[in-house]
């Protein structure tokens, strides 16, 4: 997938689990600290919506504050697990 096609998947994915407009969102858009909407629950809900929509299973060892840092870090961490799982 491109990297953009990926990155307008991930905010809609974002926008409809946060019960957000997506419109707040941008690739830029800060995630942890900044969106009240973005708590622990939220997080939880978000990585079982990754894991569905991308086709991939995530580790709790795999994950680190700075994946949910943005829009573009979480997508990149997706992208990643995706390539990994391709080998």
């Amino acid at each position: 997938m491109a990297y953009q096609t990926n990155i307008d998947k991930m905010i809609a994915l974002l926008s409809d689990t946060l019960s957000i407009d997506a419109d707040q969102l941008s690739a830029d858009t800060l995630l942890l600290g900044n969106l009240p909407e973005f708590d622990s629950m939220a997080i939880v809900s978000i990585l079982m919506q990754i894991e569905e929509n991308f086709g991939i299973e995530i580790a709790d060892d795999e994950l680190t504050g700075e994946v949910f840092e943005s829009v573009t870090t979480l997508t990149e961490f997706v992208e990643v697990q995706q390539a990994a799982t391709a080998i």
